[in-house]
């Protein structure tokens, strides 16, 4: 019976492992609890709505239930009740959890094409049309 365990343990390890994993940790102070200033928290949910949930992918940290994303609430708030500026903030999220963490990319060496590829599309359309329709001067 032990051997059958023995085999069949790094098998139903990789099942087992989601099942058994539990979030024992409590939640960050301000995960779920608002500043006690209402322009301060005002500036707190402005921002948490332009930050990506690291695990969800698709939603803000304002609207997961992510353990993560109640973390990152939390210090959205913690910074901000400590006179902060929300692009201090987001500055200090993205460099530590990347650029991706933020709705708003900035131009730099790795997202320029996101910026450029509407335009280069526009110009490929405009002239794919001109021929198609041949606009342009006649001789």
């Amino acid at each position: 019976m032990l051997a059958a365990l023995m085999l069949a343990a790094p098998v139903l390890a990789p099942v087992l492992a989601p099942a058994l994993a539990d979030d024992t940790m409590p939640a960050a102070p301000y995960a779920y609890r608002q500043l006690p200033d209402p322009a301060q928290e005002a500036r707190a949910q402005a921002l948490m709505e332009t930050l990506r949930c690291l695990v969800c992918q698709s939603q803000s940290i304002a609207d997961s239930d992510a353990a993560i994303a109640g973390d990152m609430r939390s210090i959205v708030r913690q910074r901000i009740a400590a006179g902060e500026s929300p692009e201090a903030i987001r500055a200090w999220l993205v460099a530590r959890y990347g650029a991706y963490v933020s709705y708003a990319p900035t131009l730099s060496g790795l997202t320029w094409p996101l910026f450029a590829a509407p335009l280069g599309l526009l110009a490929a359309a405009a002239l794919l049309l001109r021929r198609r329709f041949g606009w342009g001067i006649r001789a």
